[in-house]
Formats: C-alpha cells, structure tokens, sequence
C-alpha cells in the first residue's frame, strides 16, 4: 500500500514538473540603497498620506536603507493554440504581512483566448487595464518609478474583469482595447459598481506611438449632508494622451497627461454645497544613450489633485483636505548602466517641491539620492 502510495506521489509530481516544464517562468527584481539628502522638518518617518509628502521615499532627512521595491515571479503557459494563461506573483514592500514582512500577493491570474475573432484577444481575470501599459513600456524605467498616474493612484495597475484588445486594421497602425472591471484593484470586489475602460493606440510609424485613453468608475451615490434625504453622485471619469518617440539604441522622448474629474468630491464647508474635483497632472521623459550600455536618464512630472483654488482654502474645505490638494512638482535624474543584458546599475536622485498652502509657507524640497539594482534572474 505504502509502496503504490510512493509511486502515485512520484508519478504526480513528474506529471506535475512535465506540465510546468512546457509553460515558461519569468523573473526580476529591483531595488535600492537610498538616503534622504533633503526633508522638510514636517516629514516624519511616516510622512502622512493627505499631506504633501514626498513621493521619493518616506522618512525624514538622513533616512536611509537596503530596500527591495518589487519582486516580480510569473508563469506563463500556451494550454493551446488558443488559449494562454499567466499567474505572476508580487513580492512588495508596501504590502506587508501581518507580521510586518515584506507581502507576497497575486499580481496576475488571467486566461486569454487569442483570436477570439480576427485580430482581437478576450482576457479574463486579474490583469492591466489599458491605462499606461503603453506608456509604461515607452518610459522603460519602472525600476526607478511608476508611470505619473499609476503613482499617484488615478488608475490601479491592475484590476479583476474582462478585456478585449486587437487591431482596428490589419496593419497594426490602430489598435484598440475595452475593458470591464471591478474597480478594486487586486482585492476582491465588494460592491455592483464597475469601471469601464477604453483607449486607441496609433502607430503611424515604427518609431512614433499615441494612446487616447478613458474611463469612467462607477460608485455608489453618497447622502448630501447639507439636504436631507437626496443623494449626490460620485462617479469619476478619467481621460488621459500619451505621445511617444523613439530611436532605437539612441534616444527615447515621451510626453503623458490626464485629467481625472470625480462628482461632487469638493465638500465647501463654508457655502454648505459640493462641486466637482479635477486632478491634472502631466509627465514629460526621456533618455539618451552615451553608449550601448550607458544611457542618461531624465524625467519631469507635475500633478494637481485640484484645479479648483477652493479645493486649497482650509476656509472652504478642511485642513486636511486642503494639504492634500496642493499641487507638486517631481524630478528623477539618472544615469542608467548596463552590466549585463539582465542587470542594470542606476545611480539617480528624486527630487520633489511642493506648492505653497493659502497664507503659508511651501515646504521645503525632498531629495533623495539611490542607487538601484534592477535585474532580471528568469
């Protein structure tokens, strides 16, 4: 009995190593030493979230650590000619254990049926929306920072629904992708409201690329605290251009903007009434490169989480809100070395400034110096 036990736990796990072995894993992390040159006196190790924190890294002036930011390990598998599936986990900081350990979750858990009609695939489950996979791809420097509306938490990087992607013509030249979701990230979903996606990718040439993208995130309306009995909606709608050109092995420019709008999301304490809220933000980059395996790294990004001046005034809407609101300004400057085809040394500087709140003074700049270690080990 025992023996037949053995031989039916031997024979699975060969089943089982046969199977994986016909998929393929992909792998890579990346990570710093870092120290925070500059901080404003405020910026505690913690810096507050509805503040104008820094972006670079947390903690204050003097700050400094080992950090791995993002592990990445993938599988991916063709179970036909058809069908294709990838599961990737994600090892990150930011998502730490109950323990306080570095996190692992599940970054992506998709099927895709290729050709599902000509020229189009169909994805279901947790995979990118069509936001700034284009973008990102452009930048090509995700080891030092998020694209500007990933960071800054316009649109999540993933998300758990079903997508529809392809050519609008046969050539390539267009391409489309529409997308329905939970708008919940890789959390499970605990309401009825989605978010609908959509961009247009053009190519006109080999070295010149543009998406129009939008979304719109459906929520559940709120009670109006100022009207007893009406609600108000709260719905958001995003809309975002990406250009980019590149020369190969010479030079790469992008340029990204959007503009996110949300119902009612100005809460005006003083004129009892609520008004929409804009977010603007826009990210200009680039590299050149000194030689194959040297490249000069560059990047500028503003962002506003309110257009609207009241947004900002602690006499119309809170303290906090008001911080929160403030608009700031963030540059990466960087010089991008290649050991290795797989392992890249980056040695750059963060650096951030901050608007000015209403009769106040802006705080003072964050700098933060790394160097990162990227590699790809899969």
């Amino acid at each position: 009995m025992k023996k037949s036990l053995i031989l039916l736990i031997v024979g699975l796990i060969a089943i089982s190593a046969t199977a994986l072995s016909q998929g393929k894993f992909s792998g890579y992390m990346f990570g710093d030493y870092y120290f925070n040159v500059a901080r404003d006196s405020s910026f505690n190790h913690t810096a507050p979230t509805n503040a104008a924190s820094s972006s670079s890294a947390s903690g204050a002036k003097a700050m400094q650590a080992f950090q791995f930011r993002r592990v990445y390990f993938a599988y991916d598998n063709d179970i036909s000619e058809q069908f294709t599936t990838r599961f990737r986990l994600e090892a990150d900081q930011a998502a730490n254990a109950s323990n306080g350990k570095i996190g692992v979750f599940v970054k992506d858990a998709y099927l895709k049926w290729k050709n599902v009609f000509s020229g189009s695939d169909l994805i279901f489950g947790i995979q990118p929306p069509p936001a700034y996979e284009v973008s990102e791809a452009a930048w090509g420097y995700r080891s030092l920072e998020k694209t500007i509306m990933d960071l800054r938490g316009i649109v999540a990087s993933r998300d758990q629904g079903i997508s529809l992607h392809g050519k609008l013509v046969s050539d390539g030249m267009v391409n489309y992708w529409v997308m329905v979701a939970n708008n919940s990230a890789n959390s499970p979903e605990t309401d009825k409201y989605k978010r609908y996606y959509a961009h247009i990718h053009v190519k006109p040439s080999a070295n010149l690329q543009a998406t129009v993208y939008a979304d719109l995130a459906d929520r559940a309306d709120f009670n109006d605290a100022y009207h007893a009995g009406s609600t108000l909606s709260n719905s958001a709608m995003t809309t975002a251009l990406f250009v980019g050109y590149n020369e190969p092995f010479v030079y790469n420019l992008g340029v990204e903007a959007f503009l996110q709008t949300t119902s009612n999301a100005l809460k005006d304490t003083s004129a009892k009434s609520y008004s929409s809220k804009s977010a603007l933000g826009f990210s200009i980059f680039g590299s050149y490169n000194i030689m194959p395996e040297l490249a000069v790294v560059a990047r500028y990004d503003n962002y506003n989480p309110s257009t609207d001046s009241k947004g900002k005034d602690p006499a119309k809407v809170t303290a906090s809100v008001a911080n929160g609101n403030l608009a700031r300004s963030y540059i990466i400057a960087g010089l991008a070395y290649k050991a290795d085809k797989n392992v890249s040394i980056i040695p750059n500087i963060l650096y951030e400034t901050y608007e000015a709140p209403k009769n106040g003074t802006a705080p003072d700049a964050s700098i933060t110096a790394r160097l990162t270690l990227y590699y790809v080990f899969l």
